[in-house]
């Protein structure tokens, strides 16, 4: 590529090129050394004719070079460089006020981004120049112009948001800006993409007239404030806009677990880019794969679908979806149990007559819900089919006008409801006659019907829905009419007890909490004769969002107060799509909360464990769309630049080889010829390793960024050159003997002493346990395969470089994998009274900053781990004093014992600061290599070999020895 530009960072150096002139002059009345004549006594008389020769100028070639030699060094002391970074445009002498754009759709390119950010930033510096930075995304405050330097200092800072950013918030600040200090250059990075939300649908046969597709963002007002705020500052020549000219971005907008497979929409912005196909992952709450979908774009469009063809319990199992290779919150979808689809079971009342289509009250139920929901409807008995419906574990039961119900199966239904289950039932004659308990309020006996004794003059509609129902927020159709209904008693818990009600406040849905289900009532029948409820499209929205109460706690309202049930931040996404523990931002949600992400409510999960509940960054129907930015008249600049290339070295480079060059002719010149093979040897060794040298010096430096992967390339994999093929028969050797590894930090001591730690540890599995390993390997988890190893021991040395981004990336996938790294900081003893982090912990810290590190907590006395081989309480290593954590078991259930409360999981990280190896650690002959600080050393150093080995079988066994706690029991069984 042809570079655009050539710029000095000194230019006043190039003065320095009008005395070429007179080192012309100089070097041309400057002869060159006198020609040694050699004065043999043989050859005297040869000699005897006297021949005097002086040269009379320096030749013209010598002259040349030597000229090109001082005109190297005055533009390598000017900096040259191409396709510099260009300086602010002619007239702007105030701040520049750079706009960057943060929300997930700017998240794939943010290097790209904030590299831009910081040479406008280092332009404006050498201009001298104040910078002003503003990130869309986060929350509008002053704005105050400070020196590049600190400038830079703040984009450091800056991170994606996981949200769409609300850039007319800003407006008021840049506008108090604009006033405040006259003269303001304004520079936009912008991600060139608005979130729209999409019109409603328009009814079959209504004709659609031109409509306007609302923006989430309203980024068509921010570009009209903005005109006006770069028009009112003078700034010249307005706005700079650096885009991107086509988005690269991909995003999941809603889900949807229809009968046929999981469905998620993937969208696009305009005009495509190119990016026609691609592939979504599916994954459960533990982040383990469950399948993958394909999806590609039709010609022109920018949406589509991906579909997961998984059975039912992998389907519902599903919390997070995500496009493969596509680092932002937006390209994840989380799923939560509103979006599972559930086994609903619906019985009838009906006799066989009328049980079938159009008649049947199943048949509008059935319809209803299968958009959603997989429905079972056996054709047995009422009684069998409840029974039937209970033994497939089904999570909603559905009654369609089931009046008399037997004492065991009323038992078992309340059971079922008292478990979680949801029970709706529907009214009509044989409800209306029956007794049973399990309704939500108190039934009046009989009804009441149009020209009846209990009769209103015309069909009543429904009244908008309250606050505290789950319905709030359906917009009520005014056709809907109800013509008979079966009365609820009146009380003092009936208002807070109702879902919905007609104009007159009768209740037509009412429900009730029972245990950890839901009792639901419709008070009308479940076909069309007493109501037309069940043939409007707001029945199907009422039983969607009444299945999706089912299996989690539903949401309890106060009817004095109003208040709802909401349900705190658990963990959230980044502007990557990389979970997170929530910010101090976030706020809890109301559990009817169907909005999409934003600052307060950041897109991630809220709630307790057995009820997650999902927030996602973008909701159905969002779409993208482009920014237009034609009401700026802005100078558009792409985001991608040619790389600034810096020629001073090579210049340099250039001039020492013109100089090695000169010198060789000066030799010449001067009559070292016959000598020049004997004599000349050094030099020519010293020009050589000096040549070497600039070399090296000039090499450009390699820049410390992630190469991408191929599509379809794990992430962590790592190219081998042929030198390092005989890793690979090392790797086979690994995988045949299990063994410990350690991972080398490159201080030799800390690696010996590792190597001879595990090498003890390993002697002492081999004698006491039934494991024999074999001989510990050092690892480098940038290049080696870590999967072979059971137990990784990582020694913490502070000042060493942090591992690489591929490093950590595998190091992840070996703990997701089922390993278990050892990190030991060896700083149990530098503990400060004032609480500071050790170098190694500040080292320990920086290390697992951007891993999926869990929850930690010192472990427990009833963790396996104490019990695993030996019962221990403790576990030291060279000192005693230090802490072992481990991550946290879910809390214990009060007055309840779980001996086994993690289940069959492996803690994949285990964190000390007693040097473990230093008290593992053996010489040749089995002596102990170093001395261990305590009390008692040999019950130390033994406790510490005990600990040791219970680390290695916890990480081989799992947790088969929690329940050894019921061993007793199981032998008193024995025994009878």
């Amino acid at each position: 590529m042809i570079p655009s530009a050539l710029g000095f960072a000194a230019p006043m150096a190039l003065i320095a090129l009008a005395a070429l002139p007179a080192i012309w002059l100089l070097l041309r009345v400057t002869p060159p050394q006198p020609r040694r004549i050699v004065f043999p006594p043989l050859r005297l008389f040869a000699d005897l004719a006297a021949r005097r020769e002086t040269p009379a100028r320096t030749p013209w070639w010598l002259l040349a070079l030597r000229l090109l030699i001082a005109a190297c060094v005055i533009l390598a002391a000017a900096g040259p460089l191409w396709n510099p970074v260009p300086d602010a445009p002619a007239g702007a002498r105030g701040p520049l006020l750079l706009v960057l754009d943060n929300g997930f759709a700017s998240a794939r390119d943010w290097r790209e981004r904030t590299a831009l950010a910081a040479d406008r930033m280092a332009a404006a510096g050498r201009s001298g120049r104040a910078v002003v930075v503003l990130a869309t995304a986060d929350r509008p405050g002053e704005l105050t112009p400070q020196e590049a330097g600190a400038a830079q200092q703040r984009l450091r800072a800056i991170v994606p948001a996981p949200y769409t950013p609300d850039r007319r918030v800003h407006l008021a600040a840049i506008e108090r800006l604009v006033a405040a200090t006259p003269g303001v250059e304004i520079e936009w990075i912008s991600d060139g993409v608005t979130v729209t939300s999409a019109p409603p649908a328009t009814p079959a046969g209504v004709a659609q007239g031109p409509q306007t597709v609302p923006s989430v963002d309203d980024a068509a007002a921010f570009v009209t404030g903005l005109s006006q705020l770069a028009d009112a500052a003078g700034a010249k020549p307005g706005v700079t806009v650096y885009r991107t000219p086509r988005s690269l971005a991909l995003a999941l907008a809603g889900t949807n677990n229809a009968a046929h497979g999981l469905e998620v929409t993937v969208i696009r912005p305009p005009p495509p880019s190119g990016r026609d196909s691609g592939i979504a992952r599916a994954l459960d709450i533990k982040g383990l794969p469950l399948g993958e979908a394909r999806f590609g774009f039709p010609a022109g469009t920018t949406e589509t679908t991906a579909r997961f063809e998984l059975p039912i319990e992998l389907r519902n199992a599903v919390a997070r979806i995500d496009i493969v290779d596509e680092p932002s919150a937006g390209a994840v979808a989380l799923v939560d149990e509103s979006s599972q689809r559930r086994r609903i079971g619906v019985v009838t009342g009906a006799t066989v007559d009328v049980a079938q289509p159009l008649l049947s009250p199943t048949y509008y139920v059935g319809r209803a819900l299968a958009p959603f929901a997989d429905v079972r409807e056996p054709r047995a008995g009422t009684i069998d089919t409840i029974n039937t419906l209970i033994g497939e574990k089904v999570s909603v039961i559905v009654l369609a006008d089931v009046g008399s119900l037997d004492r065991d199966t009323a038992e078992k239904l309340d059971a079922f409801v008292a478990g979680g289950g949801v029970l709706i039932r529907f009214a009509g004659s044989r409800l209306a006659a029956g007794n049973d308990e399990l309704v939500p309020v108190r039934l009046r006996r009989g009804g009441r019907s149009l020209g009846g004794s209990l009769s209103w003059d015309a069909p009543k509609t429904l009244a908008p829905f309250p606050r505290e129902s789950p319905f709030f927020g359906l917009a009520v159709p005014g056709e809907i009419t109800v013509r008979r209904q079966i009365l609820a008693e009146p009380d003092g818990e009936l208002a807070g007890k109702t879902w919905a009600a007609l104009a007159d406040g009768t209740p037509i849905v009412t429900a009730d909490k029972r245990g950890d289900g839901l009792l639901v009532l419709f008070h009308v029948t479940a076909d069309p004769s007493w109501s037309n409820l069940p043939l409007s499209g707001i029945f199907v929205d009422m039983l969607r969002r009444i299945v999706a109460l089912s299996g989690k706690p539903t949401e309890a309202a106060d009817p004095a107060t109003g208040r709802v049930e909401t349900a705190a931040p658990q963990r959230t996404l980044d502007g990557f799509g990389t979970f997170r523990a929530p910010p101090a931002t976030a706020k809890p949600v109301a559990r009817s909360f169907a909005g999409r992400g934003t600052e307060d409510h950041p897109p991630g999960f809220y709630g307790p464990n057995e009820a997650l509940m999902a927030v996602n960054a973008l909701v159905p129907g969002d779409r993208f769309g482009a920014i237009d930015m034609a009401p700026l008249n802005a100078r558009l600049e792409g985001i991608g630049r040619p790389a600034v290339i810096d020629l001073r070295m090579p210049l340099l480079l250039a001039a020492a080889l013109l100089v090695l060059v000169d010198s060789i002719a000066s030799l010449l010149l001067g009559g070292y010829r016959p000598r020049l093979g004997r004599r000349s040897r050094p030099t020519a060794t010293a020009a050589v390793v000096m040549a070497a040298t600039f070399a090296v010096w000039a090499a450009p430096p390699r820049e410390a960024r992630a190469q991408p992967a191929p599509p379809g390339a794990p992430p962590a994999a790592v190219a081998r050159s042929p030198a390092e093929a005989p890793l690979r028969k090392a790797e086979v050797e690994a995988a045949l003997v299990t063994r410990l590894a350690y991972v080398t930090t490159g201080d030799t001591q800390v690696d010996a002493t590792s190597r001879a730690g595990l090498v003890g540890l390993s002697q002492a599995l081999a004698q006491r346990t039934a494991m024999e390993p074999g001989e510990p390997a050092g690892v480098d988890p940038a290049r080696d395969e870590l999967a072979f190893y059971p137990v990784l021991y990582w020694p913490v040395v502070a000042g060493r470089p942090l591992p690489s981004e591929a490093a950590l990336r595998r190091l992840d996938s070996y703990m997701k994998g089922g390993g278990t790294v050892v990190f030991d900081t060896r700083d149990a003893l530098s503990g400060r009274a004032s609480g500071a982090t050790s170098p190694e912990g500040q080292q320990l810290r920086r290390m697992l900053a951007t891993l999926d590190v869990p929850q930690l907590e010192p472990v427990p006395r009833d963790h396996v781990l104490t019990k695993a081989f030996y019962l221990v309480d403790t576990f030291p290593g060279r000192y005693g004093s230090g802490q072992t954590w481990v991550e946290a078991l879910p809390a214990e259930p009060e007055g309840e014992r779980a001996p086994a409360r993690a289940g069959d999981g492996v803690s994949p990280i285990i964190i000390t600061s007693n040097d473990l190896a230093a008290a593992w650690a053996v010489g040749r002959r089995g002596e102990p290599l170093y001395p261990v600080v305590g009390h008692g050393e040999a019950r130390q150093r033994e406790m510490a070999i005990r600990g040791g080995v219970n680390i290695v079988m916890y990480a081989l066994t799992g947790n088969y020895k929690a329940d050894q706690v019921h061993v007793p029991a199981l032998l008193e069984r024995l025994g009878q």
